[in-house]
């Protein structure tokens, strides 16, 4: 009957695995398409996020039957649970890749991006990429200083997409309204489809530790000073320690 289970749990474990990476993939080709002005690519994105969809639609419905045929409880029962939050971030991430081709099929011929911010849309394209790589490790491996990573990446992934609204707020005026609002709903893709794997990540933290920690962070600079952060797991290791200290005193 373990066998049976711990089987059931490596299928969902491999189906969150391909979601991950079939929403890389989409991303990847998605910022090709709208940076190229590709509709045959973009086509081919769209298209493609239906499979996405099954198998979030098939996890479900495992992680279901699990839960009512095998009943798993402490550790096991959130490994269910977190696969199924888990999997709608990843679908949801599937659907973002799919706006982005969108966009570039709306205004195909032309290109979506004006020419002053293609670097700026390649390197949310190119962050994009690196952080669902790293989520779907993160699945794999459960590692999680990984998993803290992804919280850098999601800094980076942010600054971009402020430097979008700096860009439209500009004294340059040249830009017309239609494109402010394609590199508006751009960058809101992109800046949301990190937050999702952000969001993988955190669940794994919790699959793990058994804690959650909406305000997680990473030790990595967030400013040009040494200033770091922690995490609030690390904090409470910390507070414990020196809880200790004190009463040996």
């Amino acid at each position: 009957m373990r066998e049976q289970f711990h089987g059931e749990l490596n299928l969902v474990v491999e189906t969150l695995l391909e979601m991950a990476h079939l929403a890389e993939s989409a991303m990847s080709r998605a910022t090709t398409a709208l940076l190229d002005a590709d509709r045959e690519l973009a086509e081919s994105v769209i298209a493609a996020d239906q499979r996405i969809d099954v198998l979030q639609h098939e996890l479900e419905q495992r992680c279901l039957h699990i839960l009512a045929r095998q009943q798993p409880v402490a550790t096991d029962l959130r490994i269910v649970v977190t696969a199924l939050r888990m999997s709608l971030d990843l679908e949801r991430m599937g659907d973002l890749a799919r706006h982005v081709a969108k966009l570039a099929r709306l205004r195909h011929p032309n290109p979506a991006v004006p020419p002053e911010m293609r670097a700026t849309i390649r390197q949310m394209g190119q962050v994009a990429e690196r952080i669902v790589a790293k989520a779907g490790s993160v699945i794999a491996t459960r590692d999680l200083d990984l998993a803290g990573e992804l919280e850098v990446d999601d800094d980076e992934m942010d600054q971009l997409h402020r430097s979008i609204f700096a860009f439209l707020l500009s004294g340059d005026r040249s830009h017309q309204t239609e494109s402010a609002v394609d590199l508006t709903l751009c960058g809101r893709y992109y800046e949301r489809f990190a937050d999702h794997a952000v969001s993988v990540a955190r669940r794994v933290v919790f699959l793990v530790t058994g804690e959650y920690d909406d305000e997680a962070s990473t030790a990595a600079p967030t400013t040009a000073s040494t200033r770091t952060s922690t995490t609030g797991r690390e904090r409470r290791v910390a507070e414990r320690e020196q809880d200790q200290s004190t009463a040996q005193v």
